[in-house]
């Protein structure tokens, strides 16, 4: 495990905290993107070695919580039809909907699979032709080719029994929706180094161009988080505002031509609405005209119009903005915990409330009664 461990090593992290304490000559703000990155820093502490130079706010990096409350009743209302079946990702059973959880939904009858790959319910699918298969497909810019995959192979096969309900949503948009809000105080971004290797950092250059801020697309490892925050606060303090690649070990600019081919050829760039920041311009993907007899939506147009809104006493949408931090929140450790949420960021994996919640104990101490 020595390549795994030279990104956690104990000395190399304390040195490059020191470095970036005494490199910033004011304290700056930067935004990580991925909820996994979230995790990582909470989980090593490493907000707190560096909080003198740098704050470090939690962005909408978490694909399920940014996932919006009218998708997941329409996958529920789906669920809820007597030949459907609905296959997810596990993170997405336990986000409350208007009604409950998919969870709730299989406890009243509805037949809910938990898939590890969209693959898996295209299988489902073959196997089952008296049902109707939805694969709820939600996610950042990195699930995205799996999806596109599994949609080609369930055409390759002839399969009429296959649908996705899409909810897929890509990250530059919201970075421009964050950076264009007036309460932004952002100096720099952690971009996702994972949706880097799909997509490329091409993407962020405009962003960069207008708002004049540094993007350093960066890994998930406690050292890579550093030197990803290392090499944003050295371009801040000499005036600069580039695209940089920390995480050269995976990611390209061009990104993986491959993959991306194979996204524009089954999915189109559509508005989407995101959990806690409303309607992104250019901000989804949907499925191309010549892929709509998989859309789930146009299929099951019975459904009609749906509808809903966040519970008002759930601040999910200032967490992902950037603009609270979890323990802030009146609910956090007390009305919304993992087993009674109110909102996505307390369930999911990636969640910044979870991760609080999960690693930073005297937090939830102080947030309850």
């Amino acid at each position: 495990m020595k390549f795994v461990d030279e990104y956690r090593d104990p000395a190399a992290i304390l040195a490059l905290a020191s470095r970036i304490r005494d490199e910033a000559t004011q304290r700056w703000t930067l935004m990580e993107v991925c909820g996994g990155q979230t995790h990582a820093i909470l989980a090593s502490g490493l907000d707190s070695m560096i909080e003198s130079a740098v704050e470090l706010l939690h962005g909408p990096g978490c694909p399920v919580c940014v996932t919006p409350v009218e998708t997941l009743d329409r996958a529920q209302a789906l669920a809820a039809l007597s030949d459907v079946m609905l296959c997810s990702f596990g993170d997405m059973l336990r986000v409350p909907g208007s009604n409950g959880n998919l969870f709730d939904a299989r406890a009243r009858g509805a037949d809910v699979r938990v898939v590890y790959s969209p693959l898996d319910a295209v299988r489902l699918a073959a196997a089952n032709p008296e049902r109707r298969v939805v694969f709820l497909a939600v996610g950042f810019e990195t699930t995205v080719p799996a999806v596109a995959a599994a949609v080609r192979h369930a055409r390759a096969r002839g399969l009429s029994n296959f649908w996705l309900l899409t909810s897929h949503v890509r990250v530059p948009p919201a970075l421009a929706a964050i950076l264009s809000a007036p309460e932004t105080r952002i100096d720099a971004f952690l971009a996702a180094g994972h949706v880097c290797s799909i997509m490329g950092t091409q993407e962020y250059e405009p962003l960069v161009a207008r708002y004049r801020v540094p993007i350093v697309a960066t890994g998930f490892e406690p050292r890579d988080i550093l030197e990803g925050v290392l090499l944003a606060v050295r371009q801040l303090e000499r005036g600069q505002a580039r695209v940089e690649i920390q995480y050269r070990r995976a990611v390209r600019p061009e990104g993986n031509p491959a993959a991306r081919a194979l996204v524009e050829e089954v999915f189109e760039i559509v508005d989407r609405p995101w959990r806690g920041i409303g309607v992104v311009s250019s901000g989804g993907l949907a499925l191309r005209a010549d892929w709509s007899a998989f859309d789930a939506e146009r299929v099951f147009a019975e459904l009609g119009e749906i509808s809903a809104l966040e519970p008002p006493e759930c601040r999910a949408g200032d967490v992902l903005r950037g603009l609270l931090r979890p323990p802030a929140c009146p609910e956090f450790g007390r009305g919304c915990t993992p087993e009674r949420p109110l909102g996505a960021p307390m369930v999911s994996s990636e969640g910044a409330c979870a991760a609080y919640y999960r690693y930073r104990p005297v937090d939830c101490l102080e947030a309850s009664p």
